[in-house]
């Protein structure tokens, strides 16, 4: 059986591209390049929690570096390292020689140059940290958006979510649908290019993982801002607009794995907008606005094509129990 140096050596390992010093030593080097900030996320993926312990393992590769690659996208960040650590049930190799597959062709998409990380026998789990440049005060934080701002996200909403249900047997598709759905689930596609195009543009934006209505909030409550939604403009796929309006409206709001780009921006700028989404081959939709009422115990409204409030569904909780 093969060692864990040798496992390493053998999936994981590339010649250094722009890093100093990369997989190998006791520590990557690198350096951000002038004029240039360094943006840094990780993030964790728990098999029985964020995904099925018999995901596709190339799948499965893909999405471990997807959901990070979301994080950078949504601060306008170009993708440039990453570190992987993985807790491995056994040594399989055809399985890690899948899962570098789909590891490594997204990371090539992006430019992104595996620098490090770890390996050890457990529970399977997946970390990355990953990092990013963004020139200097050009961030795009939470914490922008502004009274009188449009509300825009991009793609659709709660396909992911629907894909899980569908997996979990609690809800019946048709196979285009399932097929779509589960796609969605499992392999994401993270909005960089999107993200890259709104510098100068959005004010404010967030990667939709957790669902869009807690997500949002999380933009409102940074920028002491009220966001109002309209239900009737929510973007949904010919999957979810087959579904009763409560039921699709309820994984829209809630459904967590989406990982599209929300974000904020100036009436003015609106035809900017759109031709960032052209640019970036995504589709964008217009859902709400921020007010400036804000209240500690109201960072997010849901209206009906009525005007009327509705009820909002809660986000997706970590520590529930998800698969």
């Amino acid at each position: 059986m093969a060692s864990e140096f040798e496992l390493i050596g053998r999936y994981f390992t590339r010649p250094a591209r722009r890093a100093q010093l990369g997989v190998g030593d006791d520590c990557a080097l690198i350096e951000a390049a002038p004029g240039m900030t360094l943006a840094v996320s990780t993030d964790l993926l728990v098999a029985g929690t964020h995904f099925f312990p018999d995901t596709d393992a190339r799948r499965l590769g893909h999405k471990t570096l997807a959901v990070n690659l979301s994080d950078l996208a949504a601060m306008g960040a170009t993708p440039r390292y990453a570190t992987l650590t993985m807790s491995l049930p056994q040594a399989d190799e055809a399985w890690l020689a899948a899962f570098a597959a789909g590891f490594f062709a997204l990371a090539d998409l992006h430019g992104v140059e595996l620098i490090g990380g770890d390996t050890t026998r457990g529970p399977l789990t997946l970390g990355v940290t990953i990092m990013g440049e963004v020139p200097h005060d050009a961030a795009i934080r939470r914490s922008g958006a502004r009274a009188g701002d449009d509300v825009w996200v991009s793609g659709t909403l709660g396909d992911a979510a629907l894909g899980l249900a569908f997996l979990r047997g609690a809800s019946a598709l048709d196979q285009p649908s399932a097929r779509f759905c589960v796609e969605r689930l499992e392999a994401p596609t993270p909005r960089v290019t999107l993200g890259l195009q709104l510098a100068g543009i959005a004010t404010a934006m967030i990667d939709v993982s957790d669902g869009l209505g807690g997500d949002l909030a999380h933009v409102a409550r940074a920028s002491a801002v009220t966001a109002t939604l309209r239900a009737s403009d929510l973007p949904l796929s010919f999957a979810l607009a087959g579904l009763p309006p409560d039921e699709a409206l309820r994984l829209a709001l809630g459904g967590g794995d989406d990982y599209e780009l929300c974000f904020t921006a100036p009436p003015a700028l609106r035809a900017a907008v759109e031709r960032a989404g052209q640019a970036a081959q995504v589709r964008l939709t217009r859902i709400g606005s921020i007010d400036a009422d804000a209240t500690p115990d109201r960072a997010l409204r849901l209206v009906g094509a009525d005007g009327q409030d509705m009820p909002l569904a809660p986000g997706f909780d970590h520590f529930a129990v998800r698969t």
